[in-house]
C-alpha cells in the first residue's frame, strides 16, 4: 500500500494536515539530545522526513539509519537526501521493525514517526527498541492521538473520517489506503495507554508531549 502510494506522500502529508506534519516533526527532533554525538536509528522512515529534520534542527547528528519495508518510499527517501545533505553519513535500508537486524546497543537515539500503529506486534517492535539502544539512550515516537475536547474531537473524527479519504484517494489515487488511516488512528492506544506500553518495554522517565490539541503527541522514554 505504501509502494502505491508514494509518489504522492509527502504532498499528501503536508496538504492533510495543513502543514502541521512540518511542525511536529521539528519538536521531535528538538526532543534529541545536545550533549553527544548522536547515531540515530528512524523506523518507519518513509521518505526520510525525520533524518533530514533532525540534521536540520540537531548538529550533534554522526551517522542515521532509516528502515522501512516500502522500497518506493525508501528510492525517494535516497533522491532527497542526495539533494539536500553532504553529511551527515545517512542509510535507508528495507527491514521490519519487529527484526531490526543491528545489534544489542547501537544506537543513541531511535525515532518513528506516524509509524508506530502501523506495526503488527507494538510490545515487540517497543522491545526492539530497548535492545537497540545503549545505556543512556532516547526513544522518540511521534503518532496521531484524539484530541480530549469533545468539540474538537468530533470535528477532528469528521475531517478524519469523510474528508481526509476523499481528499486523499483523489491526489494518490487510492482511496483505500486513506480510509486505512483513520481506522488506525481511532484504534490504536494514546496517552496513558501507549506510555505504559513503553514503562512495560521497560523504558523509564517515559513522558508526552501534547501537539495541536491533541491531534499528535510525541512519546518519550530513555533507557536507564
Amino acid at each position: 500500500m505504501f509502494d502505491r502510494i508514494a509518489p504522492r506522500y509527502d504532498l499528501l502529508n503536508r496538504l492533510l494536515s495543513f502543514r502541521q506534519d512540518v511542525s511536529w516533526r521539528k519538536k521531535l527532533a528538538r526532543q534529541l539530545p545536545t550533549d553527544r554525538p548522536l547515531t540515530v536509528l528512524d523506523l518507519a522512515t518513509g521518505t526520510a522526513d525525520v533524518i533530514l529534520t533532525i540534521n536540520q534542527e540537531n548538529h550533534g547528528l554522526e551517522v542515521a539509519v532509516g528502515l522501512d519495508m516500502a522500497q518506493e518510499m525508501l528510492k525517494l527517501g535516497r533522491e532527497k537526501i542526495s539533494r539536500e545533505i553532504t553529511r551527515p553519513s545517512i542509510y535507508l535500508i528495507p527491514a521490519d521493525a519487529m527484526t531490526i537486524p543491528f545489534r544489542s546497543e547501537s544506537f543513541e537515539v531511535i525515532t518513528i514517526a506516524f509509524g508506530i500503529r502501523n506495526v503488527l506486534n507494538v510490545p515487540r517492535a517497543l522491545q526492539e527498541m530497548y535492545r537497540l539502544l545503549k545505556p543512556g539512550g532516547r526513544v522518540l515516537i511521534l503518532e496521531f492521538s484524539l484530541p480530549g475536547n469533545h468539540l474538537w474531537r468530533y470535528l477532528y473524527l469528521f475531517y478524519f473520517r469523510h474528508i481526509l479519504p476523499i481528499i486523499g484517494g483523489l491526489i494518490s489515487g487510492d482511496g483505500r489506503a486513506y480510509s486505512y488511516l483513520n481506522q488506525t488512528v481511532e484504534t490504536f492506544p494514546y496517552g496513558e495507554q501507549f506510555c505504559q506500553l513503553l514503562s512495560q518495554a521497560g523504558f523509564c522517565d517515559v513522558r508526552q508531549i501534547v501537539l495541536s490539541a491533541g491531534i499528535a503527541t510525541i512519546y518519550q522514554g530513555d533507557k536507564a
